[in-house]
């Protein structure tokens, strides 16, 4: 049976006689009260491997080497950029009968953890050998979160707006409904024909918070309470008319 190994672009001359793949565990046991003891079982950890290889200083029948042939130094300069350099790279097994057909590769994103050199005239003479650790590397990504703060409206700046109008009171303070006895709402008169977006952007400074003004005014049809589905609530796109109310929440998320 005929191995190839593959450091990246690399194939090593002499293919190691041993390979060891150690699966690691992510499985977690807990011990319950009246159960005994019981495992969680995890995504597996991150795959180890290890083997020695040996790097000819001179041309062998037996070596493979595809672009012609290297010295060891060429093969330790190689392993020492990966490590400097802190790439990872495909770790290639191909296994092949003396027929030539495939029997299973293996083929993993590594990282070089650590290897070892040692240099023993006594059983390689002028060769190198070489103990190789690898890790599985899995690819990952910082995800941003946006946190949303509670901001609340600036009366007197609601007051100045000339889109629409807000009914007061007799002293002149805007009336303020209150829904479920929580959320605080202006109703304001539309003067002018606007879209429930840029009624959003006037308000808020922010047209992508029209579906907080959405949300304020939608009153679900029985057949919608049914569904579930809220075909009726206003769509950015949504033109309210001059002389439409609006109910307007007074604190909002953005």
């Amino acid at each position: 049976m005929a191995y190839e190994f593959y450091i990246g672009n690399v194939l090593l001359p002499v293919a190691p006689e041993k390979l060891t793949v150690k699966i690691k565990n992510g499985n977690k046991t807990y011990n319950m009260m009246n159960e005994g003891e019981i495992n969680v079982l995890k995504t597996p950890g991150l795959t180890e491997i290890e083997f020695e290889a040996l790097l000819p200083n001179v041309r062998y029948p037996f070596a493979v080497y595809r672009d012609g042939f290297q010295g060891a130094q060429f093969y330790l300069d190689e392993l020492e950029r990966l490590k400097a350099e802190k790439h990872t790279f495909q770790f290639i097994v191909s296994r092949t009968k003396p027929n030539g057909n495939l029997l299973f590769d293996t083929n993993m994103t590594c990282s070089l953890e650590e290897y070892s050199i040692v240099e023993d005239a006594s059983e390689d003479g002028q060769d190198v050998r070489v103990s190789i650790s690898l890790k599985q590397y899995r690819e990952y990504a910082v995800k941003k979160c946006k946190v949303k703060t509670k901001k609340k409206l600036d009366m007197k700046k609601l007051l100045s707006k000339k889109s629409f109008h807000l009914p007061t009171g007799s002293n002149g303070e805007i009336l303020v409904i209150k829904r479920d006895g929580k959320t605080e709402m202006a109703q304001i008169v539309i003067k002018k024909a606007i879209t429930v977006y840029n009624l959003a952007k006037k308000i808020y400074g922010d047209g992508a918070l029209y579906t907080v003004i959405a949300e304020a005014n939608y009153s679900p049809s029985k057949k919608e309470q049914a569904s579930g589905k809220k075909t009726s609530m206003w769509k950015r796109s949504t033109k309210l008319k001059k002389g439409k109310t609006a109910l307007i929440p007074l604190t909002y998320y953005s």
